[in-house]
């Protein structure tokens, strides 16, 4: 019920959002109309029409992107002709002539029945215009459906989200209605506030055609929602990739374990690392960890060094440590780069490589990194979510393992000390958070040239950049969750605040080694390079993964990141900090 409400309240967010500011004159033009006979029209068809188009998008991939820009331009022409129609009163006398009579023939004597037809047909066509404005409350919906699938959960969730939504525009379409009667009294004219409204549309239709809702509108706005979105999410459900303290020392009391059901199938796993496949029967009588990671998430990386350990520790005793790798960006489907990245982290118990989601989906989990606690009888008595708490986590271990062997001794809690990147982050100076650089789940991408989604186009640095704030330079092709640079030179810059920055890079097809330079405030970084480059910035892309550029040795401060490529083909996926 609280993911219903998060959703809910997330919709209603998108008031203050600078992608709604393009939709808000459409909703205006309707202000002087009957509100139960136009507005409300209005707003259910633009809620019902964003809800379809993204719950469309969560099963049906990157087409649906081409599909609703052939709706986006249909709207626009819309839009245009409407605005037109608000300038020039013959024009919409002429226009509506069609449409009158068809609504007497189908209504009869109920002719007004026609302005709500006409108030869907608008708010329809506004859903369209509006169903790529998403925040990260929106993007934690579609992300979810996209790793389960579809269904009448994710649907439910998309309706409330466009419903608070609707209920926003529908508080504001009150206001400027009131606000409109105030004007006619005042000025003692309807005309002029008609071609106002036509004006106010057009300059609307011509600000997205123009891509200025995405671009200068979103940098002129002074509300952003993103943060206020944000902390909803990590308030009312831990988002995958949850960032968590460091807590290694021994609890001082025992945990209350639970009954969360069987143990599920392991069954649908492409391969096996470490191991021949394992079953729930080869698991009888023996205590599981079953840990879902991916191997370029930081946070299932900084992680793995506790998981390693427990394994090691505890195998006389009993443990099963089972790894269970899902993928998150599709060439951690690669079998051979799984395997890779095993051997490269030195994990020696089982992994299941499961990039088909079968075992996620047997969970029903939705988290990475996220960790499962089975005893003996093949029962689930705890899980644990993100970073963080491994103490408690092995006091869990300790517990199972004493119900199984109540002869068995066992103190204290391992501690660890990891480096690179699997090294604990800093989380009381991190304000800055994973950021994706394809434009399924783009966020604060600030340079002045608009998005073109799967196309190749140039784009420049931005002029001015606030923290979180980043953009491309040179030629790139943007896709849904990675850019790919066409032609050397390229650049990505990042304005952040963080101990450490690493990107998810990956070479191009042919697999050749990419080099790249990184500069901090324009300089090579000196003593705060990264594990994957050295003192002057100069490193190499050689696989897909991620790799540590930047860990500050001083205080923590605003810093401008920059990397140059220096050949063409790099794929760049997301940011991660630490």
């Amino acid at each position: 019920m609280l993911l219903y409400l998060l959703a809910f309240v997330g919709g209603i967010l998108t008031i203050v959002s600078p992608c709604i500011l393009p939709v808000l004159p459409f909703v205006f033009s309707r202000a002087d109309q009957p509100f139960r006979r136009s507005g409300l029209p209005l707003l259910a068809g633009m809620a019902l029409t964003f809800a379809l188009v993204a719950a469309v998008a969560t099963v049906a991939g990157a087409w649906i992107v081409r599909a609703n820009q052939v709706g986006r331009i249909l709207a626009l022409v819309i839009f245009a002709v409407l605005g037109f129609s608000l300038l020039f009163p013959a024009l919409a006398e002429y226009l509506s002539r069609p449409f009158v009579r068809l609504g007497g023939r189908a209504q009869g004597p109920d002719k007004n029945d026609s302005s709500i037809r006409k108030s869907l047909l608008l708010g329809v066509s506004t859903g369209l215009l509006w169903a790529p404005c998403a925040g990260p409350i929106l993007g934690l919906i579609l992300t979810g459906a996209a790793i389960e699938g579809a269904s009448a959960h994710t649907a439910f969730l998309l309706i409330a989200f466009a419903t608070g939504a609707g209920c926003s525009l529908g508080v504001a379409l009150l206001a400027g209605k009131r606000m409109f009667a105030l004007m006619k009294r005042s000025l003692g004219t309807e005309e002029w506030i008609r071609r106002g409204l036509g004006v106010a549309v057009l300059i609307g239709v011509v600000a997205i055609a123009s891509g200025w809702d995405t671009g200068v509108l979103r940098r002129l706005s002074l509300a952003s929602t993103s943060g206020i979105e944000q902390n909803l999410i990590n308030r009312f459900r831990p988002v995958a990739n949850v960032r968590a303290t460091d807590s290694t020392a021994e609890p001082a009391t025992q945990i209350r374990l639970g009954n969360e059901g069987l143990l599920p199938s392991l069954d649908g796993a492409v391969a096996w690392l470490n191991s021949a496949p394992l079953t729930r029967e080869d698991l009888k009588g023996k205590v599981v960890v079953v840990d879902f990671w991916t191997y370029s998430c930081i946070n299932c990386l900084r992680a793995i060094p506790y998981v390693e350990a427990w394994a090691e520790k505890y195998k006389q005793d009993g443990l099963v440590v089972i790894g269970v790798h899902t993928p998150e960006f599709a060439f951690e489907k690669d079998q051979t780069n799984v395997a890779n990245a095993v051997r490269d982290l030195e994990i020696a118990y089982p992994v299941a490589i499961d990039s088909n989601y079968a075992i996620w989906k047997a969970f029903d989990n939705e988290y990475w990194p996220a960790h499962y606690f089975i005893d003996a009888h093949g029962v689930i008595r705890y899980h644990h979510f993100g970073e963080g708490e491994y103490g408690k986590s092995e006091q869990v271990i300790q517990q199972l393992l004493k119900e199984k062997n109540a002869n068995l001794k066992v103190a204290g809690t391992i501690r660890v000390s990891a480096f690179g990147a699997q090294a604990a982050s800093d989380v009381n100076d991190m304000r800055s958070l994973e950021t994706y650089v394809g434009y399924a789940r783009q966020e604060n991408y600030a340079s002045p040239e608009k998005i073109k989604e799967d196309a190749p186009a140039i784009y420049t640095v931005p002029s001015r950049l606030d923290v979180n704030n980043w953009g491309l330079a040179g030629k790139w092709e943007v896709g849904a969750e990675r850019a790919m640079l066409l032609a050397a030179l390229g650049k990505i810059v990042f304005r952040f605040h963080a101990r450490d920055l690493h990107l998810v890079l990956g070479p191009g097809k042919d697999g050749r080694p990419i080099h790249f330079r990184v500069l901090m405030d324009g300089a090579a970084p000196g003593d705060d390079h990264g594990a994957d480059l050295d003192g002057q910035g100069n490193g190499m892309v050689r696989g897909y993964r991620l790799y540590q550029l930047i860990r500050q040795k001083g205080k923590v401060e605003d810093r401008t990141f920059q990397i140059e490529f220096w050949d063409p083909n790099v794929q760049a996926f997301a940011f991660t900090f630490g």
